[in-house]
C-alpha cells in the first residue's frame, strides 16, 4: 500500500522530524554543552557529545516522520563525511531555515522562487566567509583542537602528533585496554600485515630483522622452482628475505615452511595489501625504497631483482620498512606532492615524516569509546583548519548576518537562522544570548565572548575560531537540505499493514 502525505500535515510532519532530530543534538553545542546517553542493539549504552553519532540514532516509528529525518540526517551526515566537524551548527541552522521558510509559504511565498534566492544568498555566504579567513599559526591549530574535542590534552596530543607526521591520513586512532593515553611513531613506511602465516611472528607480538631482503611481484607465485635463483642465494647467505606478491599457492607455501624449518635461512611470505591501482602503487614505492624490481615476468627474475632495506618491523597489524633516502624516493616525492587524493597524502607522510598511533585507553569501555570520537573529531579539526580559520563562536555568521542592509523576506530568514548556533552556545552555557550579542555587535564584531573562560575577548587575542572549511560545508549543507524540504509538497512512501493485529481481530 502506498501512503501520500501533502500539504498542511506534510508541513507539521517535516517540521516534528526535524524537531526531533536537532533538539537532542543541538544541547550539546559549544564548551558548555551537554551530553547524550545512546542505546544500542549491537553493544552496551554509551554517552557522547558527537552530533552526526547522536543524529544517526534517532528514529521513529512513524515512517512519514522517518523518511524525513533520513533526509535531514544527511545534511549532518555529509558535512561530517567532509570535515569531520560541524554537524551541529548544520542541524541548528538546518531547523531554522525549515522553521521560517513554512512561515513566509504559509503567507504565500513561492517554494520555488524561496529555494532559489536561498542558492543565490548561500554563495554570497561563501564568498563573504573566504573573504574573511585567517591563515592558522600553530597555536590557533591547537585551539581549535582543544575546542573542537573540548578537552586540553585530546587538542594538545593531536596538534603534537599532526604537527610530527604532517598529515591527517598518517596518524590512526585505536582503542585499547588501559588506563591512559599513549602515542606511537612508526618512522618508514607502513602496509597492513597480511602474512600468510602468523608463524612468521614465532609467538611474539613483535619481530624485527635488520638488513633483510625484498622481492616484489605482481604474480601468484605457485612454484619455487620459478624464483630458484634467488632462495639458492638466500639460502647460501643465510639471510632474511621478504616476499610479497599478490597470492601464494599451497605448494609454494609448503616449500617455503620446509626450508624454514631446515634453519637455512627465514622466508617470510607477505599478500599485497590493498586492491586495484593501490596495490600497484603500494609496490612501486616498495621498489623505490629498496631499490629493487617488481617481477612481471616469471620467466627472467634473477638475484638483481633484490632489494634490501635497513630494517623491518613486523607485528600481526602492521609491517614497518626502514629505509635509507634515496633519488628515486626524492623523484617520487617531488611528483606525489603535486597529487592531491588522500592516498597520495598518505603514501607522502609515510615516505617523508613516517606514521603515528594514538591508542586511547580509559577506565571503563563508554569512556574509551567517548574518548576515541573526541579524539576523532580533533584531528578531523585541526586539518580543515590549517587552509584557514575564521573566529569562532558562531561570531562570522552573526557577523554577515549583520552586514545584509537589503531587507527581503528570504533574507531575514537567513538573517535569523545564520545567528542560531551562536544563541545555542550562549543558552546551552546558561548565558544571557541577547545581552551578550549586543555587547558584541556595539563593538564592531571585534569581540566575541569565550564561553569556556567566561569572557569577553579581542579577536586579535582569542583562542578561540571555527576552520572556514568546516562553517562554509555547514552552509552549503544546511541551505541545500532546507532548499529541497521547502520546495516537497507531496510525500509518497509504503504503509505496511500489521498482519498479526489483522488475523487477530478476524479471529
Amino acid at each position: 500500500m502506498k501512503k501520500i502525505v501533502y500539504g498542511k500535515e506534510l508541513q507539521e510532519k517535516i517540521e516534528e522530524a526535524i524537531n526531533m532530530l536537532v533538539n537532542p543534538v543541538k544541547s550539546t553545542l559549544g564548551p558548555k554543552g551537554s551530553n547524550v546517553i545512546i542505546d544500542h542493539s549491537l553493544f552496551s549504552p554509551f554517552i557522547t557529545n558527537d552530533g552526526v553519532t547522536i543524529a544517526e540514532n534517532i528514529q521513529s516509528e512513524d515512517e512519514v516522520i522517518n523518511t524525513i529525518l533520513e533526509l535531514a540526517k544527511s545534511a549532518s551526515v555529509k558535512t561530517n563525511d567532509n570535515v569531520g566537524d560541524g554537524t551541529t551548527s548544520t542541524l541548528v541552522i538546518l531547523q531554522s531555515l525549515i522553521h521560517e521558510g513554512i512561515k513566509l509559504i504559509n503567507k504565500g511565498y513561492n517554494p520555488i522562487i524561496l529555494k532559489k534566492e536561498l542558492d543565490n544568498i548561500c554563495k554570497e555566504i561563501i564568498d563573504l566567509l573566504n573573504k574573511m579567513k585567517i591563515k592558522p599559526t600553530k597555536k590557533d591549530l591547537f585551539n581549535i583542537a582543544k575546542i573542537s574535542s573540548n578537552d586540553y590534552l585530546i587538542g594538545k596530543t593531536i596538534s603534537d602528533v599532526y604537527n610530527t607526521v604532517k598529515n591527517k591520513n598518517a596518524i590512526s586512532i585505536k582503542e585499547v585496554d588501559d588506563l591512559d593515553v599513549k602515542v606511537k611513531y612508526l618512522k618508514g613506511y607502513t602496509i597492513e600485515s597480511n602474512l600468510v602465516f602468523n608463524y612468521f611472528l614465532k609467538g611474539e607480538k613483535e619481530v624485527f630483522y635488520n638488513e633483510p631482503y625484498i622481492l616484489l611481484s605482481n604474480f601468484k607465485l605457485t612454484s619455487i622452482e620459478d624464483i630458484a635463483n634467488i632462495i639458492n642465494f638466500i639460502i647460501q647467505k643465510h639471510e632474511t628475505l621478504i616476499i610479497i606478491a599478490s597470492d601464494f599457492n599451497s605448494n609454494f607455501i609448503n616449500d617455503i615452511n620446509e626450508i624454514n624449518l631446515s634453519g637455512e635461512c627465514n622466508i617470510i611470505l607477505v599478500n599485497t595489501p590493498e586492491y586495484g591501482i593501490n596495490r600497484e602503487l603500494i609496490l612501486e614505492d616498495l621498489r623505490c625504497i629498496s631499490k629493487c624490481s617488481i617481477v612481471n615476468n616469471l620467466d627472467t627474475v634473477t638475484i638483481d631483482f633484490l632489494g634490501k632495506l635497513e630494517r623491518v618491523i613486523i607485528n600481526d597489524e602492521i609491517i614497518t620498512f626502514n629505509f635509507e633516502n634515496n633519488d628515486e624516493v626524492k623523484n617520487l616525492l617531488k611528483n606525489l606532492k603535486k597529487k592531491k587524493d588522500e592516498f597520495s597524502l598518505k603514501r607522502v607522510a609515510m615516505l617523508e615524516y613516517g606514521t603515528a598511533e594514538i591508542l586511547v585507553g580509559a577506565p571503563t569501555e563508554v569512556e574509551r569509546r567517548e574518548k576515541k570520537m573526541r579524539f576523532i573529531d580533533a584531528l578531523w579539526s585541526i586539518n580543515e583548519a590549517k587552509k584557514g580559520i575564521l573566529p569562532g563562536s558562531g561570531i562570522s555568521l552573526c557577523k554577515i548576518a549583520e552586514s545584509q542592509k537589503n531587507t527581503t523576506d528570504v533574507l531575514e530568514m537567513v538573517k535569523i537562522s545564520l545567528k542560531k548556533p551562536f544563541i545555542q552556545i550562549m543558552e546551552n552555557a546558561a548565558l544571557d544570548a541577547k545581552e551578550i550579542y549586543t555587547y558584541i555587535k556595539n563593538n564592531n564584531f571585534e569581540v566575541l565572548y569565550n564561553v569556556g573562560k567566561d569572557k569577553y575577548e579581542n579577536l586579535l587575542d582569542t583562542e578561540v575560531y571555527d576552520s572556514l572549511s568546516v562553517v562554509i560545508n555547514v552552509i552549503t549543507n544546511a541551505f541545500s537540505i532546507a532548499g529541497m524540504l521547502l520546495t516537497t509538497n507531496y510525500l509518497i512512501i509504503n504503509e505496511y499493514e500489521n498482519i498479526s493485529i489483522k488475523n487477530e481481530l478476524e479471529e
